[in-house]
């Protein structure tokens, strides 16, 4: 089974100029994951977001994430209906197969930490009660830079349950261009060109693709890398080992292989990699992952 190529067709009609980017998300997601996208206001982080759950045809709801939003604004609450005698759980937004947090780190962080149970179980546990989460369930979420007013940083444990993040930039002139003339597509025009069975069958694909052991050890080396080396801030840890193999076999499949190649991993490496290894972005550079990146030499037979 392969990706049709009117997906990505139409996401990059969206985006203009930012085929990588958006490669990546769609990678992200067809392995599963949660993706962060961190850039400046009004660099189409939320048309990004919304044109992903369109084009995927996944139901979704978008939450934007204020200082004074609380953990059952989120997710939900329980109502006592006094004509029966007991409560009735209420569920929130966040009950939806897409939730885009829109500027997440503009909420208090005991707002944030409620989405930890739901990114990494796909359940929430509310009055003693466990409610599962819509399959597939998504996290996309967007945040401004952490030195823009009014924002507070995302605390690691909650930054480790995303896959991926990535940042956009600006587009190139030309597409900067395009825009100004209007030729993007809007994303409240786009058809969904898949459904939730489809999705289903392009994720068992990419989990099925093939991973050598000789590329597992690469993988292994990278992590020992970034454990032994004293520039970086924080180590790669077994989940993020777990989630560099799981983005590097969608960007396999992106690519139309069923197995892993070393450039894969390094492909995706950054953008599953760096927020782990040092949550704040250095500039827009990804200096920790191309550090160990840098420290170890794929030889595969």
């Amino acid at each position: 089974m392969t990706l049709p190529n009117s997906i990505l067709k139409q996401l990059n009609a969206v985006l203009l100029g930012k085929d990588e980017p958006v490669r990546l998300s769609l990678c992200c997601l067809l392995s599963g994951g949660h993706l962060l996208i961190e850039d400046l206001p009004g660099t189409g982080k939320t048309t990004l977001s919304h044109a992903l759950a369109a084009t995927l045809g996944l139901e979704y709801q978008r939450v934007q994430f204020t200082s004074d939003m609380l953990p059952a604004d989120l997710i939900g609450v329980s109502i006592y209906r006094q004509e029966h005698g007991h409560f009735d759980f209420q569920p929130g937004p966040l009950f939806s197969q897409v939730l885009l947090a829109d500027e997440i780190n503009r909420a208090s962080p005991k707002t944030q930490s409620a989405l930890l149970e739901a990114m990494a179980e796909g359940q929430v546990s509310i009055d003693g009660q466990t409610y599962p989460l819509p399959s597939p369930f998504f996290v996309i979420a967007t945040q401004n830079p952490v030195d823009q007013a009014g924002t507070y940083p995302l605390p690691e444990s909650q930054l480790d349950r995303f896959t991926m993040r990535i940042t956009l930039g600006f587009p190139p002139a030309a597409a900067e261009k395009r825009l100004l003339k209007g030729e993007a597509l809007a994303h409240q025009t786009l058809s969904p060109l898949l459904d939730v069975a489809g999705l289903t069958e392009l994720q068992q694909a990419v989990a099925s693709v093939r991973a050598s052991d000789d590329l597992l050890d690469y993988l292994l080396a990278l992590l020992k890398a970034s454990r032994d080396m004293a520039e970086v801030p924080r180590p790669l840890s077994p989940r993020a080992g777990k989630a560099i193999l799981a983005a590097a076999k969608a960007w396999a499949f992106l690519a139309g292989r069923d197995y892993v190649l070393p450039e894969d991993i390094k492909a995706i490496f950054p953008a599953v990699a760096e927020h782990r290894l040092s949550p704040v972005v250095q500039g827009g550079q990804q200096a920790y992952a191309s550090l160990v990146l840098g420290a170890v030499d794929p030889v595969l037979t």
